[in-house]
């Protein structure tokens, strides 16, 4: 009995020395500067949420910024990989005659984690639409999906690792929502589509001046927005696909001062651990972030 919990015990100490010797690799690229200060600070955001978790020694976190690596040697053994950038027709997965594209769709297949953040959730759907779908499920597509600045309350949350610890919280931003989801569900409520498994993150609802888009581009209405009026919308959502990769799209981010937002941080810091294969925490990933901290690292901009 003795000599069996001597080797129990032995081959436990060797099991958390394994897993404290091969940390999660975790690759977060930041896009390059752009909109007024305070705005669209990527490379700012990136490195204060990097700060955050500095001291998680089960993660191995990289961060490239102003853009797509010049040294893609950063990608080798990574588990996951975040996109927080500008999107559109110039979104930096669709450079290179479709090069990152098919890297990308790559690390999908063998499982890597996928997540993109704020502008970087938007692709021209002829573009990259049909790989977004395959990757997290979902992202903005121009003229279906709407970007107003506004508050949302998001008073519940799913039963998931990226929202364990966060409370209830509202916060202004450039909240994207009536997103384009995969087989075109709703998206704010849990659901399987072809073996992917969706849970919306955040959720809110949008009010009918929202709704009416006087504050979106192109300036609204679209009738289709206004037609659903009364529907909660998902702002934040998480899939795990079928070889048990994971991802995830997030619109908010657009002002920096945001991550000053306990909460709003929690969530995103969570989510960059959940994606990457390490255990959240159960109250989430704890952290501060002081006004010096918050005003680290900004992008030279005019009027600055």
């Amino acid at each position: 009995m003795k000599r069996f919990l001597l080797l129990l015990l032995f081959f436990l100490v060797t099991l958390n020395r394994a897993d404290a010797a091969d940390p999660k690799t975790l690759v977060v690229i930041a896009g390059k500067p752009s909109h007024p200060p305070r705005m669209h600070e990527f490379n700012a955001g990136v490195q204060l949420l990097a700060r955050c978790l500095k001291d998680r020694t089960e993660l191995d976190l990289r961060i490239s910024l102003n853009g797509w690596p010049k040294d893609e040697a950063v990608f080798e053994g990574a588990d996951a990989v975040v996109f927080y950038m500008d999107g559109g027709p110039r979104h930096e997965a669709v450079q290179e005659n479709g090069r990152r594209l098919n890297m990308i769709d790559e690390w999908a297949d063998q499982g890597v984690g996928l997540g993109f953040m704020h502008y970087g959730v938007e692709v021209v759907p002829e573009q990259a639409g049909r790989q977004f779908l395959k990757w997290i499920g979902g992202h903005y597509e121009h003229m279906h999906s709407c970007n107003p600045i506004w508050s949302p309350r998001f008073d519940f949350f799913p039963k998931h690792p990226i929202t364990r610890g966060v409370k209830p919280f509202s916060v202004k931003d450039e909240w994207y929502f009536n997103m384009r989801f995969v087989k075109n569900i709703t998206g704010n409520k849990k659901d399987i589509v072809d073996d992917l498994h969706f849970t919306p993150i955040l959720v809110g609802t949008p009010d009918e001046m929202v709704r009416n888009g006087p504050y979106v581009y192109p300036r609204g209405p679209y009738p289709h927005i206004q037609a659903n009026k009364g529907r909660a919308e998902a702002m934040m959502w998480a899939v795990e696909r079928a070889n048990h990769g994971r991802g995830f799209g997030f619109t908010g981010g657009h002002f920096h001062d945001n991550w000053k937002n306990d909460n709003f941080r929690k969530t995103i810091l969570n989510a960059f651990l959940w994606i990457s294969g390490v255990k959240v925490p159960r109250t989430g990933v704890a952290s501060e972030v002081s006004s010096t901290d918050i005003n680290l690292n900004l992008d030279p901009k005019p009027g600055r």
